[in-house]
């Protein structure tokens, strides 16, 4: 019902000019994340985009509030509200690298280029435009829609917070920061410190020191090490063999205190740690084999590549792996790891699944780590799964939308390892806008949307709200 209307409306080519010009204002604001200012608890650069957002709203004809430039909100009607839409308008810095000026959105053979038109300005324009549809071609909707515009979601979310802490959840939250078609699962985590400690050694040959990973939800690109006792010539065949298997390079190097080696693996985020090359890992399985002295720190260096073996991103090692259907498999990042003279210390970063639970996966690595002598340090609680059922009928409705006018009617919701908008969030969900098989290049220099991808989102968000609301 009412896909004829919506097509024609955002078939326009007018419907194209202003959705392009809306997301253009938007990311003119350099909105990252600044020093509080009274007034601007993100600084000038949010409080700046959030005032163009609800300027835009305004000018639209919704009634639009700002709540102490938290967030901002933009309402259909009057009527009870039933939905909430969560988007965000502050970025991530723009780095370097970039072949157009990242706050400037430029148009080229379709695509959109600049800091925020696939994250998250241009999804929020789109939410919009779909709330600017249903009023100007008069669709029969019985409640309001609020579009809630966030400004702190790259540094944590507590904009979100804030808002909630003084207003009730609505009935139903989407949040177009991820992809279609819905995200109806967001695995927990579990993140624990741990390591081993040892007197002063002098045997050699030994590991005398390590270093490697800078963030625990990163698949650490880079480690490096100094072996005393050995020389480059003793490691290089090795090195070799152990890079031709696992594609991390090493570099071997002659120095004072013994040969340096160093790793170089490949990021990736730890939610999806099958598209990194972990150098931590790949660093253990050379250390493991070299002919090092029988100390402490060579059995600390062999339990950890036991424990972790180059590969194992679904915790095989410390024997909580786990997969269902559902919501997929555990997935585990070896993310940091350093040793020096008196022992180690480590972290690593567990995505886990609905068949996970205490016992067998935090208890679990308790257990075997301790078997080999290694204690935790720092035990986090497991952050809870966030899920809404695949059936209900909410996600239901979503899907509908989306099969509507994506034609893809054989894709299922989703289960993800990362972390959205509304993981916090009671029965919310992520819907977009990002289609499957598009790379946006989120967080990277020339992040892109494609025009023709963001006018079919606004047609999903139009038949949602009005499924949703009608």
């Amino acid at each position: 019902m009412y896909e004829e209307q919506i097509n024609a409306y955002f078939d326009d080519p007018k419907a194209r000019e202003t959705l392009i010009g809306a997301i253009s204002r938007l990311v003119a604001v350099k909105s990252v994340c600044g020093e509080a200012e009274p007034g601007k608890p993100y600084g000038p650069g949010p409080a700046a985009a959030l005032a163009e957002g609800l300027a835009l709203a305004s000018e639209w004809g919704f009634h639009a509030e700002n709540h102490e430039n938290y967030v901002g909100s933009a309402d259909l009607n009057e009527q009870e509200t039933r939905l909430h839409i969560l988007g965000h308008l502050d970025v991530v810095g723009e780095g370097t690298g970039w072949s157009t000026d990242p706050y400037v959105c430029t148009e080229k053979d379709g695509m959109l280029y600049g800091r925020g038109v696939s994250d998250d300005k241009g999804p929020v324009a789109c939410a919009l435009m779909a709330m600017k549809a249903i009023k100007d071609m008069g669709l029969p909707v019985s409640a309001n829609v609020r579009l809630i515009m966030g400004t702190d979601e790259e540094s944590g979310s507590s904009d979100i917070a804030y808002y909630y802490s003084k207003h009730p959840y609505a009935p139903y939250t989407f949040t177009p920061d991820a992809d279609f078609p819905v995200i109806h699962i967001e695995k927990g985590h579990y993140h624990p410190s741990f390591g081993r400690s040892w007197e002063p050694e002098t045997a050699l040959p030994r590991v005398v020191r390590l270093d490697g990973g800078f963030r625990t939800n990163v698949v650490p690109p880079e480690a490096s090490c100094v072996v005393a006792g050995l020389t480059a010539a003793d490691v290089e065949a090795l090195a070799k063999d152990i890079a031709a298997r696992t594609a991390t390079p090493f570099t071997c190097t002659d120095r004072e205190e013994g040969v340096c080696i160093h790793c170089a693996g490949k990021n990736a985020h730890a939610a999806s740690p099958d598209d990194g090359r972990n150098a931590i890992s790949a660093l253990l399985e050379l250390l493991a084999r070299l002919p090092l002295a029988e100390c402490e720190s060579t059995q600390a260096v062999q339990s950890m590549r036991v424990l972790f073996p180059y590969g194992d991103t679904r915790g095989r090692g410390l024997g909580i792996a786990r997969q269902d259907d559902e919501s997929g498999p555990l997935t585990l990042n070896l993310a940091l790891m350093r040793l020096d003279d008196t022992g180690f210390s480590a972290k690593f970063d567990v995505r886990w699944p609905v068949s996970s639970n205490e016992d067998n996966c935090r208890r679990m690595c308790e257990i075997i780590l301790a078997q080999h002598g290694i204690s935790v340090t720092a035990d986090p609680e497991m952050t809870p799964i966030h899920r809404v059922p695949a059936d209900s009928p909410f996600v239901t409705a979503l899907m509908k939308s989306y099969q509507t006018f994506s034609g893809d009617t054989k894709s299922k919701p989703v289960a993800i390892g990362g972390g959205t908008y509304v993981h916090d969030i009671p029965g919310g969900v992520a819907f977009g806008c990002c289609f499957p098989g598009f790379d946006p290049k989120m967080h990277c220099p020339d992040e892109q949307a494609d025009v023709s991808m963001l006018l079919s989102a606004c047609k999903i968000f139009t038949h949602a709200i009005l499924e949703l609301c009608r």
